[in-house]
């Protein structure tokens, strides 16, 4: 699969802070590679939109679209708690 990033995920990626970065980093390697890898907890997240949710850290969440081989990155932000 290949992963792209959107303007918006780059933003908010910009505005994050240095740990989650680097989590970022990682959780899209293990994206890239695996969809059900265990630490992503991916999943649907709005079938109305076919927005994908996956985990970055406990605290941040990461928000893709799926189109055909390609993750498009859309968002990422603070799970609520």
């Amino acid at each position: 699969m290949i992963v792209r990033l959107t303007e918006r995920f780059l933003e908010s990626y910009k505005d994050a802070p240095p740990a989650v970065q680097k989590a970022v980093t990682k959780q899209l390697r293990f994206l890239e590679a695996n969809l059900k890898h265990p630490s992503l907890h991916a999943k649907k997240y709005d079938e109305s939109q076919d927005l994908w949710q996956a985990r970055i850290t406990r605290d941040w969440r990461l928000y893709f679209f799926i189109d055909g081989d390609i993750y498009r990155i859309y968002d990422m932000e603070q799970h609520p708690k």
